[in-house]
């Protein structure tokens, strides 16, 4: 039986009545009721766990947080901050007795406050024009460093003369002269660039060491407190070198400033060992690929005898954590679709700790976690699911546990759709793809669905076994779901990352299709009623998908790249997306870009295909949106374009955004669906 398009839209915005302990499907409404943890801090001696426990708004429509905190064995847990405010990256003196952390819930300014643990008592630290970056605290306890945006006001040659007393003219015209004049997320970038700082914890002004024209990395102190180590790319073509940075050493004496690294390529996320003596970093030998892993690298704080520990471990290094004996480093990487925590010897020997974090990415199933160490080798990490967000999970010798269920109170009543795991061979070269199937709440494989194909963006990312409020939104409105990690995707080694280097997309469409045809050999799909929708990378290859084949009834094209030329030129991060995935510039190779561009398919579509967009979109502009638009418009294809107000990449910034593009996706396929 047909559900009207009246019909699913009441479905998704109208609450429900609660009958006793009847359950019922998850509604977009209920986005609003989704919570979840991040930034877990567990304090040196192991004991607890600050951690941050984010919800949202639904009258003011805002992305909220409050810090709160437990003891490692789960009891006692409470809210150290509250209020509709933003209270987040809360970081421990190592003894224990203090935190720092952000908030803008005094004066809706963000300020930098202290607080006591012992009485609670709490003090703002900063009153700053511009909010302090990340924090790192001094080993005496008495000293943070931090980096913050300095503005540098840019002169313009453009001079307008003096207007008469009481005259209103138009503000005056914006020169700009740099390569990179805007970011997503950021808009039009003014002038300025990130500094270090120290402050004693007894607040005042915040000393400025640096003052040059480059950003400048999270400061960490030396043990004995007379030097800062960071990362930059201080390169004078740093504009057009964007992926060259190094470990540098400021010596607070006298501020002078020397690089400890200096080879071609990132050198970041410097660490120091527990006897203060070591600094690990991470880095790589810039191959210009599209795709590339940090491999994890030890030296002397002094700079020399660096030694490279990760060589043969093909997957990418993440946060980088010193064990207290000073043996090892615990790391976090993605594996198969699976963030884990490792533990590497200086020997290069791994030992996997933990598996199943994430949920950090609400809307879409991402991996992304993040997790903290003990100095008693205790972990507090962000644990992943595919029926929930992130919680708060713990892992010592005994084995890991989960200690929080923060949407318990939805989910007890709502019905989610099952995630199951499957794996397929591409139709062009029998590579091995995974990929996860969601089926709608009370599934009856017996019955036919209608299906979705769902394509994560990046294109170097990955999906994995994790939540997702738009795919379980799919499945609540009784479609059958397929989310996959085609080639390219990341968390399965170098060589499958870049089998797309300089060719995508490409055969990312065999693996796909692939995919489509696995999961309909299982019986329960309606073969007339397939759809496929994606964002950013995804939206790319949704629109190469409808111009290569017309078995999609519908098709939603989100944020996509539309004219590889026209992106290169009109995006953020121009040098790098020239240089590192195409390799040349348009003028140099047009029949490259045109030819890995959906535009040059574009006469071949049929498929009614929505375009969605945020409208502050710097990454994937919405101007590639409108040009598939028009050219669907001119080659007569059902088309619709649907634009995000105020929306940057990341169109979830508000959590109404996220809604819109949910149920905007839902209403176009509903339109087109096909009933006997």
């Amino acid at each position: 039986m047909k559900t009207s398009l009246k019909g699913i839209i009441v479905l998704l915005f109208l609450g429900q009545i609660a009958l006793g302990q009847t359950k019922s499907n998850l509604e977009l409404i209920d986005i609003f009721n989704m919570e979840y943890v991040s930034d877990p801090q567990i304090s040196p001696d192991g004991n607890k766990i600050i951690y941050v426990r984010n919800f949202k708004d639904v009258m003011t429509d805002k992305n909220l947080s409050n810090l709160w905190m437990v003891n490692f064995d789960g009891s006692n847990n409470r809210p150290l901050t509250t209020g509709n405010q933003n209270d987040f990256s809360p970081r421990w003196s190592h003894d224990g007795k203090k935190i720092v952390f952000m908030s803008n819930g005094e004066d809706s300014k963000m300020k930098l406050y202290l607080m006591w643990m012992d009485t609670r008592e709490t003090a703002p630290l900063t009153n700053t024009p511009k909010a302090p970056g990340q924090v790192s605290w001094s080993y005496d306890n008495r000293y943070l460093a931090f980096n913050m945006f300095v503005p540098k006001k840019e002169e313009s040659i453009v001079k307008m003369p003096a207007k008469p007393e009481g005259a209103k003219w138009n503000k005056p015209p914006t020169y700009i002269n740099k390569l990179n004049y805007r970011g997503d997320g950021q808009g039009y970038i003014k002038g300025g660039n990130m500094q270090l700082f120290t402050l004693p914890i007894t607040g005042g002004t915040p000393k400025q060491l640096t003052n040059t024209a480059y950003d400048h990395g999270t400061p960490i102190w030396s043990k004995d407190g007379s030097k800062l180590y960071f990362s930059a790319n201080f390169n004078p073509d740093e504009a057009f070198e964007p992926n060259n940075s190094e470990i540098y050493e400021l010596n607070l004496a006298d501020n002078k400033v020397m690089a400890l690294t200096n080879r071609y390529g990132p050198d970041q996320s410097p660490a120091l060992s527990p006897n203060g003596t070591k600094i690990a970093y991470l880095g790589l030998d810039d191959k210009l690929q599209g795709y590339q892993l940090n491999e994890l690298y030890v030296m002397d704080v002094s700079g020399a005898n660096s030694q490279q520990i990760s060589n043969g471990f093909d997957r990418n290094i993440a946060n980088i954590q010193w064990a207290k004996d000073g043996k090892g480093l615990y790391f976090q990487y993605d594996d198969k679709g699976d963030t884990k925590i490792g533990y590497m010897t200086l020997s290069g020997s791994v030992t996997d700790k933990v598996d199943g974090l994430g949920g950090l990415s609400l809307g879409r199933p991402y991996n992304a976690a993040t997790y903290t160490v003990s100095s008693t080798d205790r972990l507090a990490y962000t644990l992943g699911g595919t029926q929930h967000p992130a919680d708060l999970g713990i892992y010592d010798k005994k084995g890991s546990k989960r200690i929080t269920f923060v949407n318990d109170d939805l989910f007890s009543f709502k019905n989610l759709g099952n995630v199951e795991e499957i794996w397929w061979e591409s139709s062009y070269d029998q590579r091995k793809i995974q990929g996860w199937v969601v089926t709608p709440p009370n599934f009856d494989p017996s019955k036919k669905y209608p299906f979705i194909l769902e394509i994560h963006g990046g294109p170097f990312a990955s999906y994995g076994s994790v939540y997702s409020a738009e795919i379980q939104a799919y499945a609540a409105a009784g479609y059958v779901v397929l989310y996959s990690n085609p080639r390219g995707s990341t968390s399965y080694g170098e060589e499958f990352g870049n089998l797309i280097h300089h060719d995508y997309p490409n055969h990312d469409y065999e693996d796909l299709m692939s995919g489509v045809d696995a999961v309909i050999k299982k019986g329960y799909i309606d073969d007339k009623n397939l759809f496929v929708t994606g964002g950013s990378g995804g939206g790319v290859l949704t629109a190469w998908i409808v111009g290569k084949t017309d078995r999609f009834k519908a098709a939603v094209v989100a944020k996509p790249v539309i004219n590889w030329t026209s992106f290169v030129l009109y995006a953020d991060g121009a040098a790098f997306f020239s240089k590192y995935w195409f390799g040349k510039k348009p003028w140099e190779d047009p029949e490259n870009y045109f030819r890995r561009s959906p535009l040059s398919y574009v006469a071949n579509v049929t498929t009614p295909t929505m375009l969605l967009t945020g409208e502050e979109d710097y990454r994937t502009p919405i101007a590639e949106s409108e040009q598939f638009y028009t050219a669907l418009k001119l080659e007569g294809v059902e088309t619709a374009m649907v634009r995000i107000p105020g929306a940057s990449h990341g169109i979830a910034n508000k959590p109404s955004n996220l809604i819109a593009k949910i149920a905007s996706i839902l209403a176009w396929f509903e339109k087109y669906k096909k009933t006997e």
